[in-house]
């Protein structure tokens, strides 16, 4: 089997869990092999995202490490069929594979909650909110991959729009909504195409208004993407210098934890729209 050069993020999260339940059975990477009966570097190539694993190989595995928990094997189990590419593989090579990750992880998510201090939600963002927020870059990019960028972030609404579409609830605060990314028409455009999103069945969409006192990760952009089973839920931060991914068991609760303090400062879905029309009036 020819080694993955560059592992997706779920290839990558899959391995995580493996090691995680190795470790947590006392083994070392080369006498979980042996008792695997393979190559004493296939399981560390496994942890790393860099080789698949069959469905077989998977259960023997966690019989091996003595995991006692059969949704998280099903689960598992299920990522070992992912064989088929995404529709963001097009743009692999031409745009951030931050990007792409991104993508992978919404499109297999079972619920997506998301923070939005200073931006727009990426799966809300218009076609010219998206350019104007891409032309800001410093140095600044190509044409052609501002096009690329742009083209991507509209193709990941699917995720909303498919039947059955994710369960999404949005966190933003009212700074986020009152930029002028682009002017005042594309703002305008762009909270009015906010509210038609909030009106989804599968959509919640929380304003954090100026007035609400502190809360946790005032600062930055979250993703919480849940995974059929919890263990495999995965956060996803903005940095500058590109997206951090967060999964182990403490982490993820503490994030879990934060986003439901954010969610209690937050106004109810009708006052959010009420804000959100009030700042369209202002412009």
């Amino acid at each position: 089997m020819a080694p993955r050069h560059h592992p997706t993020i779920r290839q990558r999260r899959f391995g995580a869990e493996l090691r995680r339940l190795r470790e947590g059975a006392g083994l070392s990477a080369p006498v979980a092999a042996e008792r695997l009966g393979a190559d004493r570097t296939v399981i560390s190539n496994i942890e790393a995202g860099r080789f698949g694993i069959s469905e077989e190989r998977l259960r023997r595995l966690a019989s091996i490490y003595e995991c006692n928990d059969p949704g998280l094997v099903d689960a598992l189990a299920a990522l070992t069929g992912g064989r088929g590419k995404g529709w963001w593989e097009e743009y692999r090579g031409r745009i951030p594979p931050d990007f792409l990750d991104v993508a992978e992880l919404e499109h297999h998510a079972a619920g997506l909650r998301t923070l939005q201090t200073a931006h727009m939600p990426g799966l809300f963002q218009t076609e010219d909110h998206a350019r104007a927020l891409f032309d800001l870059f410093v140095p600044a990019l190509p044409r052609l991959e501002v096009e690329l960028r742009v083209a991507q972030r509209l193709e990941r609404h699917s995720v909303i729009t498919r039947e059955p579409g994710v369960p999404y609830v949005g966190l933003v605060h009212e700074a986020a909504l009152r930029m002028r990314i682009g002017g005042r028409r594309v703002a305008r455009d762009q909270l009015r195409r906010l509210l038609e999103e909030s009106e989804r069945p599968n959509v919640r969409l929380l304003v954090v208004p100026f007035t609400a006192e502190g809360f946790p990760m005032a600062g930055d952009t979250v993703m919480y993407a849940s995974a059929a089973n919890p263990h495999l839920d995965t956060v996803e931060v903005d940095s500058p210098t590109g997206a951090v991914f967060f999964d182990s068991p403490t982490q993820l609760a503490n994030f879990r934890r934060r986003l439901d303090l954010v969610e209690q400062v937050a106004l109810n879905p009708k006052a959010s729209r009420d804000l959100i029309l009030d700042i369209v009036g202002d412009l």
